[in-house]
């Protein structure tokens, strides 16, 4: 398996479940609930559900970029510095939902014509607060960017939860679903 057959579909899947969770807190939660979804969290010191979207956002758009071996273009940063404001007109669901979509796309175009990373490939990530880690390309998916980018889609899922959006285990590996054998889902009941 290469590194871009690990990241993109992954990106895919989930960026897809965390538009679909956001449409179902859309339809379930009542307009006042649904207007105040953006800004809830789990934590006073945690990060509210907009910044995780954008966050989510981010790590697809990066682990991309690192792939390809491109500079992240001033819109990366313009979108973590997004998640980073404070709450604006933007911080809906319907804002959210298209920062998702564009990723996305971003993502689908991106992976188009990657080509196969060689893994022991050196790749330097710096944060922004001026921490430098020295990865190979390897160490950078399995260590970095899947786990950063499953921490902001769960810590979405988890805010959602706890503000009564009713997603289940379902909700979260949807994408599971194209492998079940035929014949073996259980009735309702």
């Amino acid at each position: 398996m290469t590194l871009k057959e690990m990241l993109v579909p992954t990106y895919v899947q989930m960026l897809g479940a965390l538009s679909a969770w956001l449409g179902k807190a859309e339809a379930e939660l009542d307009a006042d609930k649904a207007a105040g979804l953006m800004q809830a969290r789990l934590a006073a010191d945690m990060f509210p559900l907009f910044t995780q979207v954008c966050f989510v956002c981010v790590q697809a758009q990066e682990g991309v970029l690192r792939l390809r071996q491109e500079e992240f273009p001033e819109s990366v940063a313009a979108l973590r510095n997004k998640g980073l404001e404070p709450p604006s007109a933007e911080w809906t669901i319907a804002g959210a939902r298209a920062i998702i979509a564009d990723t996305l796309a971003l993502v689908e175009q991106g992976a188009a014509d990657m080509g196969d990373l060689p893994p022991e490939t050196p790749i330097a990530h710096a944060l922004p607060m001026g921490m430098v880690f020295d990865f190979t390309a390897e160490q950078y998916v399995r260590d970095w960017a899947l786990p950063q980018f499953y921490f902001h889609v769960m810590a979405a899922y988890a805010i959602l939860r706890a503000e009564g959006v009713q997603l289940g285990k379902a909700d979260y590996v949807a994408h599971l679903f194209a492998y079940l054998r035929p014949g073996t889902m259980p009735a309702p009941g």
